[in-house]
């Protein structure tokens, strides 16, 4: 029986990256297509989104990615 969770991918041997990283790559890709649902149900609610960033995280070693806040937006009907 195998062992429940994520694990690292094996390195792509065409890719500079490591097994480490497509796995946080396609992690990030999956989170990003729920958030793109959950976007689209708040709209289809009758709220407005707009996600902006809220602050650039920093690994001190030259890498860096951006963190997104919604800003919701209702029309008082």
């Amino acid at each position: 029986m195998s062992e429940s969770g994520y694990h690292d991918a094996p390195a792509d041997p065409e890719s500079d990256r490591s097994g480490a990283q497509d796995s946080a790559i396609r992690m990030l890709a999956n989170s990003l297509h729920r958030l793109n649902l959950a976007v689209v149900k708040a709209v289809d609610a009758g709220v407005s989104v707009e996600l902006i960033r809220a602050t650039r995280y920093h690994d001190g070693q030259g890498n860096w990615g951006d963190q997104l806040t919604p800003i919701i937006h209702h029309k008082r009907t």
